[in-house]
C-alpha cells in the first residue's frame, strides 16, 4: 500500500528579503527559522534532493533549502493517503507559521 510523508526543509534566512514570502508570512519572528513545508509519496530525503536537482521543485526549496528538519515533522510519517497528507501540510503549516516561523506550503 503506497504512503505519503509530510517534510520540512530548512531555508536560508536571506528568503525572507522576497517579498512575495514575506507576504505570506506577516507574524515572522526575526530570527526564527524559515522553512519550505510539502508532502509527497516520496521520503522525505528522496524529495528533498529532488527540490535541490530541480525535480518538480518549488523554487523556495531548490534555491534556498540548506537541510530536512525531522524535529518538526517525523510524527506525522507515514500517513496513508495523499488527502491526510495534504491536511497535514496545512496544518504543519500554518502551525508553524503562528510560531512566528517563516514559512511556505502548497
Amino acid at each position: 500500500m503506497k504512503k505519503y510523508f509530510v517534510y520540512v526543509i530548512e531555508l536560508d534566512q536571506t528568503v525572507v528579503e522576497i517579498r512575495k514570502f514575506r507576504n505570506k508570512n506577516p507574524n515572522y519572528i526575526s530570527g526564527k527559522a524559515c522553512v519550505y513545508v510539502g508532502q509527497s509519496s516520496r521520503k522525505p530525503i528522496l524529495r528533498f534532493e529532488q527540490h535541490k536537482e530541480g525535480y518538480k521543485s518549488n523554487k523556495y526549496a531548490k534555491y534556498y533549502g540548506m537541510k530536512l528538519r525531522p524535529d518538526l515533522y517525523e510524527k506525522y510519517n507515514p500517513i496513508p493517503t495523499r488527502k491526510d497528507a495534504k491536511q497535514i501540510e496545512e496544518m504543519l503549516g500554518n502551525n508553524l507559521r503562528k510560531q512566528g516561523f517563516g514559512v511556505w506550503f502548497n
